[in-house]
């Protein structure tokens, strides 16, 4: 994410950009090349997903029905 200044007097100015922030978020599900996010009513702050989706494990768990009616079983 960039920040860049700008002058709004007589003419236009455009600072130099400057990074805002790094980091890995989450993508626009619709178009894939854009970041996902939304920005506060005041301006003052982000909302933004990271994308730290990249697990080191998968637990699959099988026969989970009967295993919960188990747990809650009333006997």
């Amino acid at each position: 994410m960039m920040s860049v200044s700008v002058g709004t007097g007589p003419t236009f100015r455009a600072g130099k950009p400057e990074v805002l922030f790094e980091g890995s978020y989450v993508l626009d599900p619709h178009i894939s090349a854009i970041p996902y996010y939304d920005v506060s009513a005041d301006g003052q702050r982000f909302l933004m997903i990271k994308d730290d989706t990249k697990p080191d494990q998968i637990h699959v768990i099988l026969n989970w029905f009967e295993e919960l009616e188990r747990l809650v079983s009333t006997k």
